[in-house]
């Protein structure tokens, strides 16, 4: 699992350079043909992982309630985020992170019911496989990313 946990902080490092890199309206701009932003992509995968890895497995998510909500599949943006929203979203990037690898190493992840994700139809059965599938999906919106940015920096 170490190249799992590699690849997936290196994957998040790749969403803070944006962060980093662009202004909030950058990040917040809805480009016309999208319904979702930049920043809503990165926070999306953070909500995701945390329902994927810790409330599927009945561990107490390291996120708010709030904060899935807001950025869990079926939702988009309703108002602009701030930079104080940005420095808590570049926070979880890393320590989810760091924090589910520690978890996951501590055997934190083992009431892991089966599970279907509409994106790909597959059934997850075990965290070894939620934490691929959470790779796959973080790399998806990745692409994403990029595709928005091309269109945010007309």
């Amino acid at each position: 699992m170490n190249f799992t946990f590699e690849v997936f902080e290196k994957t998040r490092g790749f969403f803070r350079i944006y962060l980093d890199q662009l202004s909030l309206d950058e990040l917040n701009k809805i480009p016309p043909g999208y319904n979702n932003n930049i920043i809503w992509n990165i926070a999306h995968i953070i909500a995701t992982e945390q329902v994927l890895i810790y409330k599927l497995s009945g561990v107490p998510m390291l996120v708010s309630d709030d904060f899935v909500n807001a950025y869990k599949k079926g939702s988009k943006p309703e108002v602009d985020v701030t930079q104080e929203d940005v420095n808590l979203i570049k926070e979880l990037l890393t320590e989810t992170a760091k924090q589910t690898k520690i978890n996951y190493n501590n055997n934190a992840f083992v009431n892991f019911p089966e599970y279907t994700p509409e994106t790909t139809g597959t059934t997850i059965h075990n965290i070894d496989e939620a934490l691929t599938f959470v790779l796959f999906h973080d790399g998806l919106h990745l692409g994403i990313v990029m595709a928005l940015l091309k269109s945010v920096k007309l």
